[in-house]
């Protein structure tokens, strides 16, 4: 099995042994129009996929180690981990770089920042504090080069959740992690409340009923609260026990519930 090279807040890689029993191989395409670090895509290594993200440096930096893994993994090799240098690469405006550069640089600042983090200010700056010293290292040349072929079979999309959506098709399987967003309480979430708010989950809610209407299969895993009793409605439910970091410190644990809401025709 292949382990993602990103750290992403709310990666469900505690549940692949669950999510993955929703997948067989005849499914034609896997999508995930919500990919964070796609650690089902790289755990079920499918022969097709599509992965989309509303986040631009995600998606460009999936598409860079896709095409040019050397490039990136070099850039690597001259980046050490401390918190001068983080502090140095987060200031950087990435649009001055190359393409692999970006991407170079991107993969840094998540593997180092603060609890795998992304979050940027009013002018779109990145600006997570450093949390390396207890991240682990950055990914090796074999790791990467791993994941690389595995996304040569993946088509990429950055853009809204419907962007992606629109391209399903008669044979796909269809997994969505969207982010948290309740009203009842305070849940942690990948994504400023702005991009996905209860607004946007009435929309997934007619997208999900849409791919129904199309016998297209899908999966969505979310919070157990009052917004996914609303997503869940008619559609087969099964509940998971998950744990969640308070705060970042894994000192600080609680087990909370998820629901797994399905469609299988």
């Amino acid at each position: 099995m292949i382990k993602p090279f990103i750290r992403w807040a709310g990666s469900k890689r505690q549940l692949l042994p669950v999510l993955a029993k929703h997948w067989n191989e005849d499914y034609v395409r896997y999508v995930e129009p919500f990919a964070g670090s796609a650690c089902l895509f790289f755990h079920l290594s499918p022969k097709a996929a599509l992965l989309g993200d509303i986040n631009d440096e995600l998606i460009h930096t999936y598409s860079q180690v896709r095409t040019r893994v050397h490039r990136v993994a070099s850039c690597l090799d001259f980046m050490h981990k401390s918190k001068n240098e983080y502090l140095r690469l987060r200031n950087v405006d990435p649009t001055q770089l190359s393409a692999h550069e970006r991407a170079a640089r991107f993969l840094y600042l998540n593997r180092f920042c603060f609890n795998g983090l992304y979050r940027t200010n009013e002018r779109g700056k990145f600006n997570v504090p450093y949390g390396g010293r207890k991240t682990g290292d950055l990914p090796t040349h074999e790791e990467l080069k791993a994941c690389s072929q595995r996304l040569r079979k993946a088509d990429l999309v950055a853009g809204d959740f419907s962007r992606v959506l629109k391209r399903v098709r008669s044979g796909d399987f269809v997994y969505m992690d969207p982010p948290f967003s309740v009203r009842s309480r305070r849940v942690f979430n990948e994504y400023d409340r702005s991009i996905f708010d209860p607004d946007d989950l009435k929309r997934l809610r007619n997208w999900m009923e849409r791919l129904a209407n199309k016998k297209i299969h899908f999966l969505v895993s979310y919070a157990d609260c009052a917004e996914a009793r609303m997503l869940r409605k008619d559609f087969t439910a099964e509940f998971v026990a998950v744990r969640r970091y308070i705060a970042g410190f894994t000192g600080n644990r609680v087990q909370e519930r998820e629901v797994l809401i399905s469609f299988k025709g």
